[in-house]
C-alpha cells in the first residue's frame, strides 16, 4: 500500500500539466507565497487570495473541474503584485530562464485575470473547432480536423484488438509536420514517470501473489516503452486479478478531459477490498449474463456471454491526480471494448468515499428544499443510500459492461467523437435505472423492496432537473459528460412522458418541484431511451447521438436555473465536497520496513504544500 501509493503521487504533477500549460507555474507561484508572504495575512484581500489558491488545487488548475471555464481572482492584479514582490526573500518563484520576478508577474497576470484567455479547458461547442478552443495541454499549433486526419490514418478499422491511439501522447505541429510527444521514460514526463516507475519497482517485489507482480512489471514496461501493446497486456493481466486484498489504479486512463477522446489523464486509485460490503455487490455479478439477457435494448446489440466480470466495494488508502481531490464514486475498467468483451472488466464501488458522502451534513437541507412532500423526504431518508449505492453497483458492474458494437464499426471515440463520453455514461445510467425497478434485485437479496428504486428514481429525477444545476453559473450550458447524461435522461424522460403525466413539473409558494406520477411507466421509457442510445452506438449513428445530447443534455432552462440557484444559496451548502488522503509514514526497522502509520494533514492546505515540498518532479514545460 505505501509503495504504490508512493507512485501515485510521483505523477501527480502531469495532471496539472495537462490540464494547462500554466498551471505549475501558477501552483507555484501560489504555494511560493503562501508559505513566504510577509505581510498582513488577517486581511480579506488575503482571504479571497486563500480561497483562490484553494479552488486551484481542488481543480489541480484555473479551471473549474466540473465546467472547465477558467475561475478568476477576486482580489486585484495589483494585489497580487504585491504578493510576489513581498514573498520573494524565501520564496521558491517558477522562474523561466532570464526571467525575472517582474517578468514572472507580467506572464501571469493575463493566464489568472484575463477571462477570454484560454477560457475553457474542454469546450464542446460542436460549432467551434475542439482543439484549438480547449485549453489544455494535449495539442499544440494544429487544429481539430488535422488531429482527426492524423489518429484516422493511423486506425485500422478491421484490428480486432485496436491500441488507443494517442491515450498517451502530446500531438504537436511544428512547421508542416504533425507528430506525438509521448509520455514516457526519455520522453515527456520523463522526470514523474521515473519517480512512478521506482516506487512501482518496489511495490512488485512484495506483491501479493505471481499475478499482481506480472501485471506491475507490465505497467512499468508500459511507462519505460510508452507502448501502448504494453498497456493493453497490462490491463488483459489486471482484469484476471480477483483475488489480491490490495489493488490499485495508476496510468493515463480517463478521456473527459480531451474534448477529442483520445488523451488519457493521469491518475491513481489505491485501495483495499471490503469484503463484507462486496457480498451486494458479487450478488450482481454473478448475475450479469441474466441482466444482458433481459435488457431491452435489440437483441443484436447484447452480449451473447458476459465474460469476466469482477466486482467489489473498496476502501480507499489514497488518490492522486485526475481522482482527487475530487473522486470518482464507482470505475469501471479497462476501457478499450474489445478488452471487456474478450478478457472481462473490474468494477469497484469505492465504499468509504460513498459513506462518507452519505454521513456529511450536506445532504439534509438540500433534500428538504428540493424534496416535493413528506413522503418523498421519508422515503428517502429510509433508502437514499442503499438507492446510491445500487445504481453506483449497476452503474459499473453492469452498465459499463453491457451491450456490443456491431461488426465494422469503429470504436465509440472514433464514431461519437465528442458525445462518446456523455452517451455511454447515460447507458450506464439507463441500465441502473431500468433495473432498480426489477423484482430480480429483490430476489437476489440486494434490496428489501422496490420502496428502494422508488426513491432512486426521485433523486434521479430531482437532480438531473434541479439541483445538479447548483454547479454551474447563471447562464451557462452544461458541459460535464456526467451532468449532460444526468440531464438528458431526466429530461427525455419528462418530455416523452408528458402526454401520460409520467413526470409532472408543479409549483408550491414559487418553487418548481418534478414528481414522478407512475413508476413503471418512467421504467418504460428508461428502457425505451436505453435500447436507442445503444442502438446509436453499436451502429455508430453521430448524427443522433449529436441530437439526443445536444437537445436533452446541454441547454438549460434559464427560469428554473436561477429559481434553484436561489433556492441553493440559502442553504449555505457547497455545491462540490473533496477528500484529503491520509499519509502513510513508513516505520523502519535498521533498513527493514516493518510497519506503515496512518495520519491525517491537519488541514486542506497542509496537505497540500506537503505534497509540492514532497512531490513535485517536473519543470514548468511552458
Amino acid at each position: 500500500l505505501y509503495y504504490l501509493s508512493q507512485a501515485g503521487l510521483c505523477g501527480r504533477d502531469i495532471t496539472w500539466d495537462q490540464n494547462y500549460k500554466h498551471n505549475l507555474t501558477v501552483r507555484r507561484t501560489l504555494e511560493s507565497i503562501v508559505e513566504n508572504y510577509e505581510g498582513d495575512r488577517t486581511t480579506l484581500d488575503w482571504d479571497k487570495f486563500m480561497e483562490y489558491t484553494k479552488r486551484v488545487w481542488f481543480s489541480n488548475g484555473i479551471h473549474h473541474h466540473y465546467s472547465t471555464k477558467k475561475f478568476l481572482p477576486e482580489f486585484s492584479k495589483e494585489y497580487f503584485s504585491q504578493l510576489v514582490k513581498s514573498s520573494t526573500l524565501n520564496g521558491n518563484f517558477p522562474l523561466e530562464k532570464n526571467e525575472n520576478i517582474a517578468g514572472l508577474i507580467n506572464k501571469l497576470i493575463p493566464v489568472m485575470f484575463d477571462q477570454f484567455l484560454d477560457e475553457k479547458k474542454v469546450n464542446l461547442d460542436p460549432n467551434g473547432d475542439l482543439v484549438a478552443n480547449s485549453a489544455n495541454n494535449f495539442y499544440e499549433g494544429l487544429t481539430q480536423e488535422e488531429a482527426e486526419a492524423f489518429y484516422e490514418s493511423r486506425i485500422d478499422q478491421d484490428d480486432p484488438a485496436p491500441i488507443s491511439h494517442g491515450l498517451n501522447t502530446k500531438l504537436v505541429k511544428n512547421g508542416d509536420k504533425i507528430s506525438e510527444q509521448q509520455w514516457k521514460v526519455g520522453g515527456m514526463y520523463s522526470d514523474a514517470i521515473e519517480q512512478i516507475i521506482y516506487w512501482l519497482e518496489k511495490a512488485q517485489t512484495v506483491a501479493e501473489n505471481d499475478l499482481q507482480g506480472q501485471y506491475i512489471g507490465k505497467l512499468v514496461e508500459y511507462y519505460k516503452t510508452g507502448d501502448l501493446k504494453k498497456f493493453d497486456e497490462y490491463n488483459i493481466l489486471w482484469v484476471q486479478d480477483t483475488v489480491s486484498t490490495i489493488d490499485f489504479i495508476n496510468g493515463f486512463i480517463e478521456v473527459y478531459g480531451d474534448a477529442m477522446g483520445y488523451k488519457g489523464s493521469y491518475e491513481s486509485v489505491v485501495f483495499v477490498t471490503d469484503f463484507d460490503a462486496s457480498v451486494r455487490i458479487d450478488a450482481i455479478r454473478k448475475e450479469a449474463q441474466w441482466f444482458e439477457d433481459h435488457s431491452p435494448i435489440m437483441n443484436a446489440h447484447k452480449k451473447e456471454k458476459v465474460k469476466g466480470i469482477s466486482a467489489k466495494v473498496i476502501t480507499v488508502v489514497g488518490e492522486a491526480g485526475d481522482a482527487s481531490p475530487s473522486t470518482p464514486i464507482g470505475i469501471n475498467l479497462p476501457n478499450a471494448n474489445w478488452i471487456r468483451a474478450n478478457h472481462g472488466s473490474k468494477s469497484v464501488n469505492l465504499g468509504n468515499i460513498v459513506d462518507a458522502y452519505s454521513q456529511s451534513s450536506t445532504g439534509g437541507g438540500v433534500l428538504a428544499e428540493f424534496a416535493p412532500s413528506e413522503e418523498y423526504i421519508e422515503l428517502a431518508r429510509k433508502y437514499a443510500h442503499l438507492a446510491d449505492n445500487l445504481h453506483t453497483d449497476m452503474h459499473e458492474v453492469i452498465g459499463h459492461a453491457s451491450g456490443k458494437i456491431n461488426p465494422g464499426i469503429g470504436t465509440p471515440k472514433e464514431t461519437m467523437k465528442s458525445y462518446a463520453s456523455t452517451l455511454e455514461e447515460a447507458r450506464a445510467d439507463l441500465v441502473a435505472l431500468y433495473y432498480m425497478m426489477d423484482q430480480k434485485l429483490v430476489d437476489i437479496g440486494v434490496m428489501p423492496s422496490l420502496e428502494v428504486g422508488i426513491a432512486g428514481y426521485n433523486d434521479y429525477i430531482t437532480n438531473g432537473l434541479l439541483y445538479q444545476l447548483t454547479r454551474i453559473e447563471l447562464g451557462e450550458n452544461i458541459e460535464e459528460a456526467h451532468m449532460r447524461n444526468r440531464q438528458l435522461v431526466a429530461k427525455w424522460a419528462y418530455e416523452k412522458g408528458k402526454t401520460k403525466q409520467v413526470i409532472e413539473r408543479t409549483s408550491n409558494e414559487g418553487k418548481t418541484y418534478f414528481v414522478i406520477n407512475d413508476y413503471n411507466e418512467l421504467r418504460f421509457l428508461f428502457g425505451e431511451l436505453l435500447k436507442e442510445i445503444q442502438r446509436i452506438k453499436s451502429e455508430g449513428d453521430y448524427e443522433a447521438g449529436k441530437a439526443l445530447v445536444e437537445n436533452y443534455g446541454v441547454k438549460v432552462d434559464k427560469e428554473i436555473h436561477k429559481e434553484v440557484l436561489a433556492r441553493y444559496e440559502k442553504l449555505a451548502v457547497p455545491p462540490y465536497a473533496g477528500f484529503v488522503n491520509p499519509q502513510l509514514v513508513p516505520v523502519f526497522e535498521g533498513d527493514e520496513l516493518i510497519d506503515v502509520k496512518v495520519i491525517y494533514p491537519d488541514s486542506f492546505e497542509g496537505q497540500m504544500l506537503h505534497y509540492a515540498k514532497n512531490y513535485s518532479f517536473l519543470p514548468n514545460y511552458n
